[in-house]
């Protein structure tokens, strides 16, 4: 059997950004090397997508799982002093090398029992997950197609180095990650100089307070029961005090945990740039960078997944939380083509407290590495018991 923790801690040595991971992808071709796997590559992206062919005969539609991990890192600079660190200046910092190595685990040991399954297995080693919509490229290259039948479930697992106690699993039926866009904003005038502001038309103004109408605007606009959250992270203006600039720019993340309010957001911001932009004799122009749509669980799925983690662990390694993360994911791309489960895992150290463990994409993260055998094996349970 592959050592899962030798492989975890070699993935977390080689943290490669983006959808361009060659490292990686070599690693994982290297721990599924001899399996009885239908292996595809793809084109665009170093995905890998590997799919089992079960045993069992069936009648009529052969049915599909998909459990994915993704496989990038973040350009972050490690700071956890762990013999074992990334010195490349990237960091697992959102433990998807454990992702990786939980699915290479569930990989061998569903081929293993592959005689029981009637059935096909697509395991989905994705790329780009961190913004860069992975999930997209290799949707568009056919992802959901590669078994010759689309899937019937999907799954997900992702760890979290704090917010519940080691070995927890969390689960919820509904909306359980928020939308995730960047609105881009360029407000354009004219320069000039500073003791004269007259004779220019001055965008700082106009930005600085395009910057807080779009956060007066969310407390007005929409029903504070269905949360939206609108994040300045960039503002940016001229290049010296006397100066007044010819133009400014801001961006900002919005996160919204409905599909409607998406839309109404979407719609309503360029209305607040163009009307302050006008106020000020100004030009606004905006720009939308879509990215990963809300992550919304299939009810029964979410059910079926804490049942199943209660029957295998205990009931104390269920928790189901009462509202849904304001982070985002791209996995809600095959959420929204087959019914399926996103499920947290909390790797947080045993001697940490999870109230204030650092949290993933911090350079301190710290992921456990004993929840990869109960990662895989629940991996495992869920795919036997749909394909039986």
């Amino acid at each position: 059997m592959i050592d899962l923790v030798a492989l975890r801690r070699e993935l977390h040595q080689i943290p490669e950004v983006g959808l361009q991971l060659p490292e990686t992808q070599a690693r994982i071709l290297e721990a599924l090397d001899g399996l009885p796997l239908e292996i595809t590559l793809g084109e665009s992206v170093t995905s890998v997508v590997a799919v089992l062919r079960g045993g069992r005969p069936t009648q009529g539609k052969r049915p599909v799982v998909l459990l994915r991990a993704d496989m990038d890192a973040l350009p972050v600079e490690e700071r956890t002093g762990l013999e074992y660190a990334s010195t490349n200046g990237n960091m697992h910092a959102c433990g998807h090398d454990l992702h990786v190595s939980m699915l290479v685990g569930a990989a061998h040991d569903l081929c293993a029992r592959k005689d029981d399954l009637a059935g096909d297995v697509i395991f989905m080693f994705q790329p780009g997950e961190e913004g860069m919509d992975g999930a997209k490229y290799m949707l568009d290259e056919g992802l959901l197609d590669v078994a010759g039948s689309r899937p019937d479930w999907v799954y997900a697992i992702h760890v979290w180095s704090a917010l519940d106690p080691l070995g927890t699993f969390s689960t919820k039926p509904g909306t359980v990650m928020a939308s995730s866009d960047v609105a881009r904003v360029k407000v354009i005038g004219n320069g000039g100089h500073g003791s004269t502001p007259h004779r220019a038309a001055d965008p700082v103004p106009a930005l600085a307070e395009i910057t807080t109408a779009l956060n007066t605007m969310v407390t007005r606009r929409f029903d504070v029961q269905n949360p939206v959250v609108v994040t300045v992270g960039l503002l940016q203006a001229g290049t010296i005090a006397n100066v007044i600039p010819e133009e400014g720019k801001l961006e900002a993340t919005l996160r919204t945990f409905d599909t409607d309010v998406r839309a109404k957001l979407i719609e309503t911001i360029p209305q607040v740039v163009e009307g302050i932009a006008s106020a000020h004799g100004v030009r606004g122009e905006f720009d939308l960078w879509e990215q990963y749509p809300v992550t919304v669980n299939d009810d029964d799925e979410a059910d079926a997944v804490a049942a199943v983690v209660t029957e295998l662990f205990g009931e104390d390694r269920h928790a189901r939380w009462a509202k849904p993360l304001a982070a985002a994911e791209d996995f809600s791309r095959l959420l929204q083509e087959a019914p399926g489960c996103f499920i947290g895992l909390s790797a947080c150290p045993p001697d940490e407290d999870p109230a204030t463990a650092p949290m993933n994409h911090s350079a301190y993260a710290q992921f456990d590495d004993s929840v990869l055998d109960d990662g895989a094996q629940l991996f495992v349970e869920l795919a036997v018991r749909k394909l039986s």
